[in-house]
């Protein structure tokens, strides 16, 4: 169950922001065994004096366009599924939303099935606590 957010500047077009979310999901699904349905998404629109991305770091330019993707999701996925994953999205979101690979940057985090509960009070993912 990954909750993908996503930081893109304001202006944006949605058209464009929907191919990210589309492409991100799609590389989720592709390369990190997420299942098709699973799919939760939060969008954070930011004028450039909120999103402040250094152009030039680590020799990669990227433009205004640029956004920041982060994906948290439970701990399994191996080096190589996490590798395939960048490369996916950047591929998916150059052909879906017109952006330049070097605009998107990606951040994954990792918990525990015990880190998440979808509704109703329960952490629906972890093992039942034991008995008492």
């Amino acid at each position: 169950m990954p909750l993908v957010t996503f930081n893109v500047p304001a202006e944006l077009r949605d058209d464009r922001v929907a191919g990210l979310c589309d492409a991100v999901h799609d590389a989720l699904v592709e390369t990190a065994s997420v299942p098709a349905d699973d799919r939760f998404h939060v969008i954070h629109r930011h004028d450039p004096v909120n999103l402040r991305i250094d152009p030039a770091y680590l020799g990669i330019g990227r433009g205004p366009e640029a956004v920041i993707v982060e994906i948290t999701f439970r701990m399994g996925r191996t080096e190589h599924q996490k590798r395939a994953l960048f490369a996916s999205i950047a591929r998916l979101a150059k052909a879906r939303a017109g952006l330049s690979a070097a605009d998107v940057m990606v951040v994954l985090t990792e918990n525990t099935s015990l880190d998440w509960s979808f509704g109703g009070g329960l952490a629906q993912y972890a093992p039942a606590p034991d008995a008492v």
